[in-house]
């Protein structure tokens, strides 16, 4: 479980970890002391947790301090490592078979990751992974290099279907539930 207090609430933070101890306890719910750790952002701190890095940023429009949580460098390079296999093993299948396998992992991958400040991080796995995709395509015509000119975008997302759905959501809407 992850608590945000504002540094401008931190007064509360005490009363918070009590009352939520008391609530846990009612519920016969034990925190693990070995797990649990305060952080303090303003103090240039971070961590890790569910995959995501949280840092303290400033941010550029308004120069406010904010938390930033961004996918894990580690979970990039696993997702990249588990493309990179695929596109060995099928090295000599079409692309569209090629496609098919990637598309589940990728929506998956975005689909969880798609919250916070992502949009870098989904930025360099589409290029990464349409570099690969002409990669593949040139080398099934015997040809060299990557295919910039040959193989445009819209062919890439229009006619291979490859997945296009790196899309951030930056705030979820609440349904107001009828009264």
């Amino acid at each position: 479980m992850l608590i945000y207090a504002h540094p401008r609430h931190a007064c509360l933070l005490g009363a918070v970890t009590r009352r939520l101890r008391e609530e846990f306890a009612k519920l016969q719910v034990e925190i693990n002391e070995e797990k649990s750790r305060t952080v303090n952002l303003a103090c240039g701190e971070s961590f890790g947790f569910l995959g995501f890095d949280f840092r303290r940023i400033r941010s550029i429009r308004n120069k406010v301090w904010r938390p930033q949580y961004t996918p894990k460098l580690k979970k990039r390079t696993a997702l990249l490592r588990k493309l990179k296999d695929v596109f060995r093993r099928y090295k000599s299948q079409s692309v569209g078979c090629v496609v098919a396998l990637i598309n589940p992992m990728l929506r998956g991958w975005v689909n969880y990751f798609a919250i916070g400040h992502s949009s870098e991080c989904f930025s360099f796995v589409r290029d990464w992974v349409e570099k690969k995709i002409r990669r593949h395509m040139q080398r099934s015509r015997k040809q060299q290099g990557f295919g910039w000119e040959t193989w445009s975008k819209r062919r890439l997302y229009g006619e291979l279907k490859l997945f296009n759905g790196y899309k951030v959501r930056y705030k979820t809407q609440m349904k107001a539930s009828p009264a």
